[in-house]
């Protein structure tokens, strides 16, 4: 039988174009997997063949993991000091073997071992074709559309297979078997069956790969793509950057008579696309990035990493785009929060936030309407930077003589230091394993339990709506906060 076993080895392997070892490889695998069917956990067989004979040994083995992490797989684990009882030289990661009871060839069956070591020597290839292709270096997958697979597009590039998933697809566009297709490759899945390639036409890093491949100035270093944002399909929005003075960014990406970008456009279904120039300076970015909507003013608030926009009646619905697509793709590609409003909108916005500061000066720092009129109109909004701000600024204020800005500065932090108190104090109800909670940090705490929210589970009770209230958080961080808090309810139900 032995025999047997070594000129089926040298078949498949002159057959398939492999090597004798791989083939082994896989004959070792099949007999193992026999050999795991006798034992009724799920155990770790090792078979080892001898390359010149076809004599084969069978081993039992455990993987030696540290004491304090306990056995996760009692069949396949053993605990240090244990191993360490047997061989005493023995360290973590390594294995304790023992000898067992080989299966004969012929209680497998010579089919259903070749079938095996067959599957072996697919999956063998399998994985050579896919290193090949990728040691290429290519970011785009050309090929064409092979077959349908529950809804997802199987892309063929030779011998290689690429999956164009549903939502990665650009919605109008209505692919057919026998068309070529250009996506971006994504990442390489090995436990998908037949197409591990994943594929995308709808992230903007395709958008961005296209444009390198039609604008040599950005192969070349002269240009630089900073980012990216698409509705796929229908807009997109890309920031430039020269690095050459000589260059314009936004002319060399258009191309002559709009070549390079409609090169682009006509890959994506006709996507329009708008340039715009990157800058340092945030505001600016922003600006640029609303266009064609001209910008009035602009109000950056660091802390919330947004800014308020205020445009004219006539630039509002421009700014705003069609069901708010252009402000969406303008927050995306600059990574700012863009609240568009009109010159009225903007103005009751300010008169709220003067009346919400001048009662915040007003009662923590005990002064009249007039001292409070004063710091607002010298741009001070919070107590902290009337009690943290260089005195230096504090002195410019001509209405203020020095004795008086230590008061307010003093006052200041007698406030800040007493509001403190009164959050940990509001805290101390908050149960442990809600502070346990990965993604909570210090500063929300406080929030939470000044709202009710004391347990895991009131914060697993709350919709999205009502956590942003209270947080101040994205709709999307909301989301995940809870559905973090959710988590316990389900375990065990898997």
């Amino acid at each position: 039988m032995n025999r047997e076993m070594l000129m089926l080895v040298d078949a498949i392997s002159r057959e398939k174009n492999v090597e004798r070892d791989v083939v082994f490889g896989a004959v070792e695998s099949a007999l193992a997997q026999a050999t795991k069917k006798l034992y009724p956990g799920d155990v770790d067989i090792r078979v080892a063949v001898d390359r010149d004979s076809g004599d084969y040994e069978t081993f039992r083995r455990w993987h030696v993991v540290p004491d304090e992490a306990g056995l996760q797989l009692p069949e396949q684990e053993i605990l240090l000091f244990e191993a360490k009882e047997e061989m005493p030289d023995i360290e973590v990661d390594e294995y304790i073997e023992e000898s067992v009871d080989s299966v004969p060839i012929g209680r497998i069956g010579a089919m259903a071992a070749k079938q095996v070591i067959l599957q072996k020597i697919r999956d063998a290839e399998r994985e050579m074709l896919l290193n090949d292709f990728m040691s290429r270096g290519d970011k785009i997958f050309v090929g064409t559309v092979k077959r349908l697979d529950k809804g997802d597009i199987i892309v063929e590039a030779g011998r290689v297979e690429g999956r164009l998933r549903r939502s990665e697809m650009i919605a109008k566009e209505n692919l057919r078997n026998g068309d070529r297709v250009r996506a971006m490759i994504m990442e390489v899945d090995l436990t998908l069956r037949g197409a591990p390639i994943i594929l995308s036409r709808s992230a903007p890093a395709f958008m961005i790969e296209l444009f390198r491949q039609e604008v040599p100035e950005i192969e070349q270093g002269l240009l630089e793509i900073k980012s990216c944002a698409r509705d796929p399909g229908s807009r997109a929005k890309i920031a430039v950057l020269s690095h050459d003075k000589r260059v314009d960014p936004i002319g060399t990406c258009v191309g002559v008579r709009g070549t390079r970008v409609n090169a682009v456009t006509n890959e994506l279904a006709g996507e329009r696309v708008d340039i715009v120039l990157w800058s340092e300076d945030p505001a600016q970015f922003v600006i640029g990035a609303l266009a064609p909507a001209n910008v009035s003013s602009i109000v950056v608030d660091e802390e919330k990493h947004a800014m308020d926009v205020v445009v004219d009646e006539e630039n509002l619905a421009i700014a705003i785009g069609r069901g708010g697509q252009n402000v969406r793709l303008a927050s995306d590609l600059t990574g700012w929060k863009i609240n568009i409003m009109d010159a009225n909108e903007s103005a009751q916005k300010l008169a709220l936030e003067t009346d919400s500061s001048r009662k915040l000066f007003m009662e923590k720092l005990d002064v009249d309407e007039e001292i409070a009129d004063i710091l607002i109109n010298e741009g001070f909004t919070s107590l902290e930077e009337v009690a943290y701000v260089p005195i230096s600024e504090l002195l410019e204020i001509e209405s203020f003589d020095e004795d008086t800005i230590n008061e307010l500065r003093s006052r200041a932090k007698d406030a800040l230091l007493t509001m403190e108190i009164a959050k940990e104090e509001s805290a101390e109800g908050v149960s442990q394993n809600l502070r346990d909670l990965e993604g909570l940090d210090a500063e929300l705490i406080p929030k939470l339990a000044e709202a009710g929210v004391h347990t895991r589970d009131d914060l697993a009770d709350l919709a999205v709506d009502e956590l942003t209230e209270i947080t101040g958080h994205s709709a999307d961080d909301a989301k995940a906060l809870i559905l973090k808090a959710r988590e316990h309810w389900f375990a065990g139900q898997e």
